[in-house]
């Protein structure tokens, strides 16, 4: 039988492996099971149940490893939130996350957020603030300044699990990546090409708008007023909810901050790039002071880091505003792992999201999520086929990935900590369209120097009335 000494000592063995990018035995929720010792359940929270909330519940779900104890939804007699509320009749209801640590804190070890981006600082620094584990779909916030307290906060209380939800980390694209770099397939990177122009996260509104929609009736069972959270309050709209949250300035991050994460994630790692020095806004199309444009091109400049040379990144996004595609680029396929919206399914356009690497020697095309990397042209790939590295398979989903590291047998691959230089590279990008300027950034003071407003920008607006707490813990 298994013991639960001999399951450490295989996932120290596993992690040695993946780190020097050699082939490792699969640890798993299948083989967890069978650990002794191991098979208790995770006491799970849901916050924001419905749409994006109901894919990651039902991804938690098939881990077999949780134990759902809480529901909380802003809106829970909506129709969205229905089909969750029926599946877990057990599991207590609320409509406030507040309430709900108050009343049951003591029955929940962790929770999972998936709520529209404004609203993820407080919920995951009230849970941190109570010890409890944290799962929070990206962008893990929508401020530079939320980041860093939320670095602070999981650095704080080191036995708390974070985890941010851009699930390609514990992907194929993640343990490439990893192994190509090790092997010397992947260096002196000095270019990425980073694009986001499928038609999912655009609207047709108004470009020349002056002031922010006009009141509509709020649906009788949403908590609109507690759905802003910190932020400041607009009467209810329907073009602020159900996913439209994400085009506003006061809510969301766009299509930089949506889908940055699942684009850049394994590059900024593992080149280890950390913050830029210049954010350059170099193209807007239908630039105003609410939502963000309709597409833009941003430049992001990294310096050099120990021996690997300077890095600039290059943000592509909307229907119109296509990269340039070197030669040998070849056919742009989608991902399988892409999930759907409320928005709709993803079309196929004449590039799918992904990005393009430029190193001194080789040039890499790949998508997004999981999605791995090849070397263009074919020609080239061909040359190289027989110096690749055998990729180690991912140990554990990412979901798995938090949950085994709530019970001390895996460490999170997207934590706070690590994830959270990028989630505040996303932040400089935002600000930098929502003023349609160049911004340069001290990274060692964290202060942006040639722009007052920009670098007030950093904290964003003070919190509303009563949310003060939270910027506190």
């Amino acid at each position: 039988m298994v013991t639960r000494r001999n399951f450490l000592k295989t996932v120290a063995l596993t992690s040695a492996g993946l780190a020097a990018g050699g082939t490792t035995s699969v640890l798993n929720a299948a083989n967890y099971k069978n650990v002794a010792g191991a098979g208790r359940k995770i006491n799970i929270a849901y916050v924001g149940i419905g749409n994006r909330g109901e894919q990651i519940i039902g991804d938690f779900e098939r881990t077999g490893m949780v134990n759902v104890v809480a529901l909380c939804d802003i809106d829970m007699g909506a129709p969205h939130t229905q089909k969750v509320i029926a599946k877990y009749p057990k599991a207590k209801q609320f409509q406030d996350f507040r309430q709900m640590f108050d009343k049951m804190g003591n029955e929940i070890e962790a929770v999972a957020i998936a709520t529209p981006d404004h609203s993820h600082f407080p919920i995951s620094m009230l849970a941190i603030s109570l010890d409890k584990h944290v799962y929070v779909e990206k962008p893990m916030a929508r401020t530079f300044h939320e980041a860093e307290l939320m670095m602070d906060a999981a650095r704080r209380h080191p036995n708390v699990v974070t985890q941010v939800g851009n699930q390609g980390h514990s992907e194929a694209n993640y343990f490439q990546f990893k192994a190509w770099q090790d092997a010397g397939i992947i260096k002196d990177v000095t270019a990425i090409t980073a694009h986001m122009n499928n038609p999912r996260r655009w609207h047709k509104w108004d470009t020349n708008i002056y002031k922010y929609p006009e009141m509509q009736p709020t649906p009788k069972t949403l908590d609109w007023m507690n759905w802003h959270c910190a932020v400041p309050y607009h009467e209810y709209n329907e073009k602020y909810h159900l996913g439209e949250w994400r085009c506003w300035y006061d809510y969301g991050m766009g299509a930089l901050g949506d889908w940055g994460a699942h684009i850049l994630d394994a590059a900024h790692e593992f080149l280890e790039l950390g913050l830029p020095y210049e954010i350059t806004m170099q193209y807007a199309n239908g630039h105003n002071d609410y939502f963000f444009p309709y597409s833009s091109t941003i430049l992001f400049r990294f310096p050099q880091r120990k021996s690997m040379p300077p890095v600039d990144i290059t943000w592509y996004d909307g229907l119109d505003n296509l990269p340039p595609i070197p030669a040998g680029y070849g056919s742009s396929k989608s991902d399988a792992n892409v999930p759907t919206t409320n928005q709709g399914e993803v079309k196929p356009t004449k590039i799918n999201p992904g990005k393009i690497i430029y190193s001194k020697d080789l040039t890499f095309k790949g998508g997004s999520h999981g999605s791995t990397l090849s070397i263009i042209p074919e020609d080239k790939a061909r040359d190289m086929a027989s110096k690749l590295p055998e990729v180690p398979k991912s140990p554990s989903n990412h979901f798995e990935n938090f949950l085994l590291a709530c019970q001390g047998m895996e460490k999170t691959r997207s934590s706070f900590e690590l994830h959270g230089p990028l989630s505040q590279v996303f932040s400089l990008g935002v600000m930098a369209q929502r003023l349609n300027t160049q911004l340069f950034f001290d990274s060692r003071t964290k202060q942006i120097t040639n722009n007052e407003f920009a670098n007030a920008m950093l904290a964003g607006l003070p919190p509303r009335k009563g949310w003060e707490e939270f910027y506190k813990l």
